[in-house]
This record gives C-alpha cells, sequence and structure tokens, in this order.
C-alpha cells in the first residue's frame, strides 16, 4: 500500500490547486491573496523579475478575457515538498500554420502562499523544419507568452471582423493602431512569433477571402477583377500568393473546385 503524501507535499499541492483555479476562473483577488509579500515571479520568457508591487498589472495583462479562453493544461499537478509543477500550453490563431506556447511553472510555496514562481515558455511551430534556423522568440517588449496569444487572437479576429485586407493601402501602423497594440509590438508578433511579414500575413488573408469568393460565385467575375476586390495591388502579387497559397494557379483551382461541386 502506498504510503500516504507528507504535510508539506499536501499543502503545497492544496496552496497551488487554488491558485490554480484563481487563474482559471479570472479571480484576480484571489490570485493576489496567494502571493506571499516577498514573492518573487521570474518570468524567463520575458527575462523579467518581478515582486509583490509588480504582479497585479502583470495578472491584470495576462489574466484570460472571454468566457472560451483558457489554458490547456497538459499533465495534472506534481507536487513535491514546498514545490509544485505545472505544464499547459496556449495556442497562436492566424498565422497559417499551428504555432504553440507550451509552458510550465515550477512553484514554491511558504506559509501557505506562493513565494517563488518560475515559468518557462517555448515557442513550437507545426514545421520546425520551417523554423530550423530561427531563433527562439523571446519578448524584448514587455510581453508574456500569454500576451502574445491574446494579440494573435485580436489580429485574427480584427481580420475576420472588419476585414482591412480589402484596402491595397493596408499598413502595418493601421493595423497596430486599429487593434490596441503598437507598431514595434506587432510587428514583433508578425516576424519573431508568427515568423512570417506582414504583407505575407495580409496576401493570405487576401487569398482566404478571394477562395470563399470563388467558392461562391466560380466564375462569374474575371479573375483579375476578383483579385482587386480583394486588396490585391497588382496581379502579378496576387498569382504569385495564390500559388505560394494553394500550390496550383487560380485557374487549376477553380477547375477542381467546380468540378468537385458538380458531382
Amino acid at each position: 500500500m502506498a504510503c500516504p503524501p507528507d504535510d508539506t507535499t499536501r499543502h503545497t499541492r492544496d496552496t497551488v490547486l487554488r491558485y490554480h483555479l484563481a487563474w482559471k476562473h479570472r479571480d484576480l483577488e484571489a490570485i493576489m491573496a496567494l502571493y506571499h509579500p516577498d514573492v518573487q515571479y521570474n518570468d524567463f520568457f520575458q527575462n523579467r523579475t518581478m515582486g509583490l508591487a509588480q504582479l497585479r498589472v502583470y495578472v491584470t495583462g495576462t489574466l484570460p478575457r472571454q468566457p472560451d479562453e483558457y489554458l490547456e493544461h497538459t499533465d495534472r499537478i506534481r507536487a513535491d515538498g514546498s514545490t509544485a509543477f505545472i505544464q499547459y500550453q496556449t495556442a497562436l490563431q492566424g498565422s497559417g500554420q499551428r504555432v504553440v506556447f507550451r509552458s510550465s511553472e515550477a512553484i514554491t510555496v511558504r506559509d501557505g502562499l506562493i513565494w517563488r514562481v518560475n515559468e518557462y515558455a517555448s515557442l513550437v511551430h507545426e514545421h520546425p523544419q520551417a523554423n530550423a534556423n530561427r531563433a527562439p522568440a523571446i519578448s524584448k517588449l514587455g510581453l508574456s507568452a500569454r500576451q502574445l496569444t491574446y494579440m494573435a487572437r485580436d489580429l485574427d479576429e480584427y481580420f475576420q471582423r472588419q476585414q482591412p485586407f480589402l484596402d491595397p493601402e493596408l499598413d502595418l501602423q493601421t493595423v497596430a493602431a486599429a487593434t490596441g497594440y503598437s507598431r514595434n509590438q506587432m510587428s514583433y508578433l508578425l516576424n519573431q512569433v508568427l515568423g512570417q511579414s506582414f504583407y505575407r500575413y495580409v496576401n493570405q488573408a487576401r487569398v482566404q477571402y478571394l477562395l470563399r469568393r470563388l467558392a461562391e460565385e466560380g466564375e462569374a467575375m474575371p479573375m483579375d477583377d476578383l483579385a482587386a476586390d480583394a486588396g490585391f495591388y497588382s496581379t502579378s502579387s496576387f498569382y504569385k500568393t495564390f500559388r505560394a497559397h494553394t500550390g496550383c494557379t487560380p485557374k487549376a483551382w477553380l477547375k477542381l473546385h467546380c468540378t468537385r461541386t458538380r458531382r
């Protein structure tokens, strides 16, 4: 028969479970109440160390904001003595590939409160070979992994809802201002986290929009007119982006789509 956990391990697990549930329920005051007065929070993704005075702003900026936003935990809480370990991941949307932040926290408890947190986050792409030469993304703009996840969601929702890409003159500053971030923050998200330029991101959105139009309208409009309506500044840019996105020409894609539709 297995021995029961010692009191220290049990109390650590109970404290960290309350901490976890406070985050899950977006309860800022409950989270803050669990921090020790001498707490030290080390966010190694940002290369940043914080004490209690800085944590309220930090936690406020990283709490889930919508009912459907949550952290996907990849393991149960594990406790050993005064330290517990949590692993979780968050997926970024709108990148054209699966991009995931995998994070782990080592949490040390003292006097029944969170005394130290060491948080580690790493960026994982679905196609690692395509990103083999890229250095790991480390936020130098004071943004945590969770905040970058929210940025990616805000960007994706803005493109889905407002369709700013239909404007051929769309630029990075306009997108940053509309989503409430600085130009540098948006550039960092696109280039260092999502691994693509602003114009590649925009052109992918234009192609996706155009594919929906083609699926609905078929050959009702000339392809060049559809490309212009989707926001492409030139036909050469359109054809190049379309082939990169679909692997074929618009004519070949339309023929394949129409053939499947008529069956």
